[in-house]
């Protein structure tokens, strides 16, 4: 497979430029978004509308570019995103929108509307099958997002305390799948609470959806109802005392490889583009209601046909980078014993395992991890 084209600008504007945005606009051009036949077609933009709480989310002005582009083109874009699986302000459509509406996200603002694509209660959903899956052969997307003709990702790539980073799959796999089709990705491994680390704060139980944490009064400990967890992994994300993690240790690539998948479902047969923007790296997901100080610096805004190459080159990208002090992630290399991986990510959260995402949507034809940089000034 030859290389993907992956196009690069800074964030680096001069007092006599047009700003930002206009910088914004002549990358997607030049990354050829101008390309796809949106003349009377529906164009779904995913992008992640942010926890409440939660400061890292892009700002909509980006969306708003991006909408008005779409527009221009003859296309009638809208956002888009599916409910949560775990407790929050996302979790149904009414809530969803709401958060949505109170992070800057309305009609008004990004100038189209704002749509939860798996509706009310998380299931309104369509099975698609997907080519070449191994661990999965169908997926549960929203429907909003099946119905559309073409398909834009807007992607805030950050850390993610089991996918390793959030780019462009994770948006795409993880946040296209209706809640039913988010377990389908999450089942394959459940944690365990080591007792002699758990302080009985019960602060994962504010977490969890699915009665999946019981709390011993009497021990002052949690435990995990193996038959009502979903493996969602959001317990391990709140635990700030390392005390719960996943007894499957294949877990993380798994869930990886069925991101990838669930990527395929969405993306196959139809004309698809995807942007991702390096800023406020946070060490967690934008699905937390806190973000922490971000790890790395800012780098810049990526485009790309190919969101394999896409991923891969924002993670080179953030690589070639030092971390920022005081920091998730100089604190994690600050602690006894640490064993430098010689990866952000990986120094962030040891246990993941973001390489496998990327490994198999190549080998399941998504795309390719080979790429060239293009920069444009």
């Amino acid at each position: 497979m030859s290389k993907s084209k992956v196009y690069f600008s800074d964030f680096r504007v001069d007092f006599n430029s047009a700003g930002l945005t206009a910088k914004f606009r002549k990358l997607l051009k030049a990354a050829g978004i101008g390309e796809i036949d949106m003349d009377g077609r529906f164009v779904a933009i995913k992008m992640h509308f942010g926890e409440l709480g939660n400061l890292a989310f892009l700002r909509p002005n980006w969306a708003r570019t991006l909408a008005d582009m779409v527009k221009e083109q003859g296309g009638k874009p809208f956002l888009t995103d599916c409910n949560t699986l775990y407790p929050g302000s996302r979790k149904n459509a009414l809530e969803h929108l709401d958060c949505a509406w109170r992070n800057g996200f309305t009609p008004y603002t990004v100038g189209c509307p704002v749509i939860i694509a798996d509706g009310l209660k998380g299931t309104d959903d369509i099975t698609v099958p997907i080519r070449n899956g191994e661990s999965l052969q169908e997926a549960k997307i929203g429907r909003a997002v099946m119905d559309a003709d073409v398909f834009i990702s807007l992607n805030h790539f950050k850390g993610h305390e089991e996918a390793g980073f959030g780019g462009a799959l994770k948006n795409i796999g993880m946040g296209c799948g209706s809640r039913a089709g988010k377990k389908d990705q999450h089942a394959c491994g459940k944690p365990s609470v080591d007792e002699k680390l758990c302080r009985g704060c019960r602060r994962c139980m504010r977490e969890c959806a699915n009665e999946g944490l019981v709390f011993n009064e009497e021990t002052r400990k949690m435990s995990v109802n193996t038959e009502k967890c979903v493996g969602c992994g959001r317990c391990v994300g709140a635990c700030n005392f390392d005390a719960i993690a996943f007894t499957n240790y294949n877990a993380n690539t798994e869930l990886n490889r069925r991101i990838a998948e669930y990527s395929m479902a969405v993306l196959d047969g139809r004309p698809n583009f995807h942007i991702t923007l390096v800023c406020d790296i946070s060490p967690f997901c934008d699905c937390h209601s806190e973000n922490d100080a971000p790890i790395l610096p800012d780098v810049g805004m990526f485009a790309s046909f190919d969101p394999v190459a896409l991923d891969r080159a924002c993670v080179d990208a953030c690589l070639a980078n030092k971390p920022l002090p005081n920091t998730w992630l100089t604190d994690e290399m600050s602690k006894p014993g640490f064993v430098d991986k010689h990866d952000h990510f990986m120094n962030t959260r040891p246990n993941n395992e973001w390489k496998a995402c990327l490994e198999h949507a190549e080998k399941i034809g998504i795309g390719t991890r080979e790429y060239e940089l293009i920069t444009v000034k």
